[in-house]
């Protein structure tokens, strides 16, 4: 856990200390056989041998032994829903529940432990995994929550199941009937009459616990994506100021709202992020342009190409991000079609200078992704959905079938096209796991959509800073933000999943900095320490 500093920020950061780092690996394009690194004024001063630190240990304030340790550049994690992730790791967690009769006895234990609570709150429940196949009913809920007011989000939160009490609590949702979990502006409803009864001092407490989890895991900076449909503007500003005031992750804000003038006002660097053009697969609400295989419908379109066009051209003609959620392939067809029209109407320039961004980006075709590189639209993607839904037995391959399911989550195609990828779990949908983020991507499901473990750090390091207008951070060269984080790892090596890729290299005289090796199955490197701006923001225990 790391220790918060009660000083002001200004304060504390008013003189950083000079930091010498030696006898470690230092993972630098700058010297590609480092072992050590001077930090000054919260920057990346000099990297270099161990011959040549020598010439510095008198001038700092700290020398730090690395001890073997390996150093790289913080992680940045380019979508979170901050609260709701401390929510979810202080809360009901019920992702790794094995069956319905499992999660159930969770909601009477934890309703049991909670008998002060307002509305009880829980996330995590994914039917799909479970024996029958089914979600709780609402007389389930009932009886498990004693009667009390309960909210329920599923693994993708694009759905949620509640409790007849909450119900009551929502605007013209009393007496609703149980036809399974609710979806669309129904879920919006209870989801805010849910994190309405959180208090502030609660919703601080949560952010803490999130910021704390993730300085832990070597996460330097976090995205937000926030909005009217998913937090408040309270919740928002209010993260933004405790970011910006206590030790911790770098938190960058974006408001998914069709207001450029409220998206500034707030704070945000671009009116994006989760503004919905579609929902998800797991919830049957991803847009597609084919009907589900165990559905008849496809999906729910809430954005067509005419309003992502008008919200690209008001945010260029701003100076703001643009950006959108869109899973299915009609989603991203849509986004396509209304970034190019809006390109027609300010210039294609203007439009690729603004770096507008596609939040998961999953159900690709050659034609989208060489949209992608035209438009010079960033994907946000999430590795771990093709580790958790992924494969021939997934839920993809449940709700597309097996041939549609192989086409998702195409980071290969996308890089080979010269599309910006920049990494992120969508906390909580997928926990905070940066190394097995990376693992996820270089060992995809579908093994020609894997890329290195090389090219799959740095979209979740500098692909997280090019993804907000920064290509000078995200890697530990002199003049680079001083964000990074010690490892204590195995052997590094030159990692590619198959020979498709590159072939495997341990041999120093290839000139390329190694990492961990990620073969599933072993272990993933620990984070020792992690440091924004020149400040410690996490030390563990013992070290």
């Amino acid at each position: 856990m790391s220790e918060r500093n009660p000083e002001p920020a200004a304060a504390r950061r008013a003189e950083p200390k000079t930091v010498l780092l030696r006898r470690g690996e230092v993972h630098s394009p700058a010297d590609p056989f480092a072992t050590a690194m001077v930090v000054e004024r919260g920057q990346v001063a000099w990297v270099g041998s161990e011959g040549a630190a020598d010439a510095f240990a008198d001038g700092v304030d700290e020398v730090i032994d690395l001890d073997g340790a390996l150093v790289t550049p913080a992680f940045t994690d380019a979508h979170v829903h901050t609260t709701s992730t401390g929510l979810a790791l202080t809360g009901l967690d019920l992702s790794d529940a094995p069956s319905l009769d499992a999660a159930l006895a969770r909601v009477r234990e934890f309703a049991a432990a909670r008998p002060d609570d307002r509305v009880l709150l829980g996330h995590g429940w994914d039917a799909a995994r479970w024996p029958g196949g089914r979600p709780p009913t609402r007389a389930e809920l009932d009886e498990a929550a004693g009667g009390r007011p309960l909210y329920l989000s599923r693994i993708d939160v694009h759905s949620a199941v509640v409790t007849t009490a909450l119900l009551a609590l929502a605007p013209g949702l009393a007496g609703t009937p149980d036809g399974g979990p609710l979806t669309a502006d129904a879920h919006h409803a209870v989801r805010g009459a849910a994190f309405a009864a959180v208090t502030p001092a609660q919703r601080a407490a949560a952010q803490r616990a999130a910021l704390d989890r993730a300085a832990a895991l070597g996460i330097g900076t976090v995205h937000e994506c926030g909005g009217p449909e998913i937090s408040s503007e309270d919740d928002f500003t209010g993260l933004l100021r405790l970011a910006a005031e206590e030790r911790g992750p770098r938190v960058v804000g974006y408001w998914a709202e069709r207001d450029v003038d409220k998206a500034r006002e707030l704070g945000a660097v671009g009116a994006a992020g989760d503004l919905f053009v579609d929902g998800a697969l797991g919830s049957h609400t991803a847009c597609l342009h084919q009907p589900y295989t165990d559905a008849a419908h496809t999906g729910t379109a809430y954005l067509d190409a005419d309003a992502v066009a008008a919200h690209v051209t008001a945010c260029t003609e701003a100076g703001l991000q643009a950006g959108f959620h869109a899973i299915g392939d009609a989603a991203v067809t849509a986004v396509v079609d209304g970034v190019r029209a809006a390109a027609e109407k300010v210039g294609l320039a203007r439009v690729r200078a603004a770096r507008h961004r596609v939040e998961h980006a999953e159900m690709m075709t050659p034609e989208t992704v060489a949209a992608f590189a035209e438009l010079g639209l960033t994907a946000s993607v999430q590795p771990a959905f093709d580790a958790l839904w992924g494969g021939e037995d997934g839920m993809y391959a449940s709700r597309l079938g097996a041939d549609r399911a192989r086409t998702l989550n195409p980071f290969a195609s996308l890089l080979r096209a010269g599309v910006p990828l920049a990494f992120g779990s969508d906390s909580p949908v997928t926990p905070l796991d940066p190394w097995g983020t990376v693992r996820a991507a270089a060992f995809h499901r579908t093994p020609e959509h894997r890329v290195s473990v090389r090219a799959a750090f740095t979209a979740h390091t500098r692909g997280g800073w090019r993804a907000v207008g920064r290509d000078d951070a995200g890697v530990l060269v002199p003049g680079a933000p001083a964000d990074y984080a010690v490892w204590r790892t195995d052997e590094l090596v030159v990692q590619a999943p198959d020979d498709r890729v590159a072939r495997w290299s341990t041999d120093p005289r290839s000139g390329t900095p190694g990492l961990p090796d990620l073969t599933p199955g072993r272990d993933l490197p620990v984070c020792l320490r992690t440091v924004v701006a020149g400040e410690t923001v996490f030390v563990r225990p013992g070290e």
